[in-house]
């Protein structure tokens, strides 16, 4: 993969802005460069220095934890950002396609569209696997990307491992493998083949098994080439430096983070099989995320009557392949206690 020739015109020639903390680099008392307030903030803590534009010792951090090194990583606001990004780096509006395989998440065809970019759609077999020569068809000369979900939303299982494998191997443009919920999978993640395919990009975030939502923090593993472009688009300042300081402290408590993951996964299995027994429920789909998909006799009736109760599930029933479906997080074991007893009294 040339990435040069993947990248929009534009792109190869743009300047990046240089910020004050880009120009100097080392030790210093006084700094006065930056037409920051020198007195602080009204908190206490202060914040009135712009943070690390590259989030250097937090991706270090993140290194430690995922044996990537930092020149393969870059954060986001949210994985949404980094989806933007590839986008705006590679695909030229009006020119250039993307593939995107339904059931999925929205974003990829929300960001296609903000981006004036054509999308290719090619749903999910049955099993909500991929169609590899419908894949195969789509593709084009003007094809830049191709998103795979894994473990997929809203399906939640995970796509085989050696068809991303031939996917990968066989397009020239980058293959982004949305990897959100990957710490509830029993599938190993793609970033340790990050050296075998320059065109692969991960996604990962800390929204889920870490428990940073409101923080909107994503993570990008790609080859230094593509992490290159990624930042010389990016804003100057895309990670405050308060989500930085959070994440670092989340970041020394991996241990609760792992309780978390287990006890969350027990609660799936336990959940799936007693959503099974329900007469309403005519199937519970596998899950390898922190969500079950099931189908039900009514769903709109089904999800509105627990909206009634203060129980907030997903409508999933006009997604495509998901006809009839609802999709549940796997709450604490008290909530997962309300809702079925909820359910059994619909």
């Amino acid at each position: 993969m040339d990435i040069n020739k993947l990248q929009r015109e534009n792109i190869k020639n743009l300047r990046p802005y240089s910020t004050a903390r880009d120009e100097y680099k080392g030790q210093a008392s006084i700094f006065l460069d930056a037409n920051e307030n020198s007195y602080g903030s009204p908190l206490d803590q202060n914040y009135n220095r712009y943070p690390d534009p590259l989030q250097l010792d937090l991706k270090d951090a993140i290194s430690k934890i995922k044996g990537v090194p930092i020149e393969n990583t870059f954060l986001g606001n949210g994985s949404d950002e980094a989806i933007d990004l590839l986008f705006r780096a590679f695909c030229e509006p009006g020119v250039d396609n993307v593939v995107i395989l339904p059931p999925t998440y929205g974003m990829y065809e929300v960001s296609a569209n903000i981006n004036n970019v054509e999308i290719r759609k090619v749903d999910l077999l049955p099993s909500f696997q991929l169609d590899l020569d419908g894949i195969a068809e789509a593709i084009d000369e003007h094809t830049k990307l191709i998103f795979i979900c894994s473990p997929n939303n809203p399906t939640g299982n995970s796509i085989i491992r050696t068809d991303i494998e031939t996917v990968l191997a066989n397009f020239n443009g980058l293959v982004v493998i949305d990897e959100a919920y990957i710490n509830y999978a029993k599938q190993r993640t793609f970033i340790k083949e990050l050296t075998e395919y320059p065109n692969l990009v991960v996604l990962q975030t800390f929204s889920k098994a870490w428990g940073l939502a409101a923080l909107r923090l994503g993570m990008a593993f790609a080859s230094g080439l593509v992490i290159d472009v990624l930042n010389k688009v990016k804003p100057p300042y895309n990670i405050n430096q308060a989500t930085q300081d959070i994440a670092l402290k989340a970041l020394e408590n991996i241990e609760q983070v792992n309780d978390w993951i287990k006890i969350t996964v027990e609660e799936r299995d336990k959940l799936s099989s007693d959503l099974a027994e329900l007469a309403m429920v005519k199937k519970v789909y596998p899950s390898d995320a922190n969500f079950i998909l099931i189908q039900v006799d009514d769903a709109l009736s089904t999800y509105n009557a627990l909206v009634d109760q203060g129980i907030i599930i997903r409508d999933r029933s006009k997604v495509s392949l998901c006809e009839g479906c609802l999709r549940i997080t796997i709450g604490t074991t008290q909530e997962n206690e309300i809702l079925l007893k909820a359910l059994k009294s619909l």
